[in-house]
């Protein structure tokens, strides 16, 4: 199996992306991120491949699954990595404008920031519902929105509409998102009943 290179239009590659975004998700001073946390920050790519990238293939420790691997991290603990020490430099910071320093006396936080900038609207927000004792849990993994309720449909739709509350277009165009986004929701539940 031969190995592409990527292309000029399809941007960096995964394992690029993944060690940029662990940089940014790193804690301060011990250079450790977690798993989920990058899945989180790359909402643009296959949750599955950005796993895969994380455990598996950029992972000193792993097993030995792939035929091209890169040193980028060691598994530290149950879903916690370290940055290799050769690979703890951050990316070059591009120099900031007039314009950027305005904007950043304005806000308290940046905004939305993982990731390179979308050219094309995402047409997507994902959304994970999981039962928590009587109720079920609705969370937004690109959007801070986090609901409830007693059944699936009563969480769906007090989804529906904390999202339409939550999102003007404005708040749409600041996260990159299109102007009427899909909702994809996935549920989690136990394999085998108890």
């Amino acid at each position: 199996m031969t190995q592409r290179s990527p292309s000029a239009n399809q941007g960096p590659a995964i394992h690029a992306e993944v060690l940029s975004a662990a940089r940014r998700l790193s804690r301060a001073g011990d250079w450790t991120f977690r798993l989920g946390d990058v899945v989180r920050a790359l909402p643009h790519l296959n949750q599955r491949s950005v796993r895969t990238h994380v455990a598996s293939r950029c992972c000193v420790n792993a097993p030995r699954h792939h035929a091209h691997r890169w040193p980028y991290f060691r598994r530290v603990g149950r879903g916690r990595y370290l940055i290799e020490l050769a690979f703890r430099e951050p990316p070059p910071r591009p120099a900031e404008t007039d314009e950027d320093l305005v904007l950043s006396d304005r806000v308290a936080e940046p905004g939305f920031t993982y990731g390179a900038p979308a050219r094309v609207p995402r047409s997507t927000i994902h959304a994970v519902i999981a039962k928590s004792e009587a109720w079920f849990v609705a969370e937004c993994l690109e959007v801070a929105v986090v609901t409830q309720g007693r059944t699936l449909d009563e969480t769906l739709a007090n989804l529906r509409e904390a999202l339409e509350l939550h999102l003007d277009q404005d708040e749409l165009a600041r996260l990159g998102l299109a102007s009427a986004p899909r909702l994809v929701v996935s549920h989690e539940t136990t394999a085998f009943a108890a």
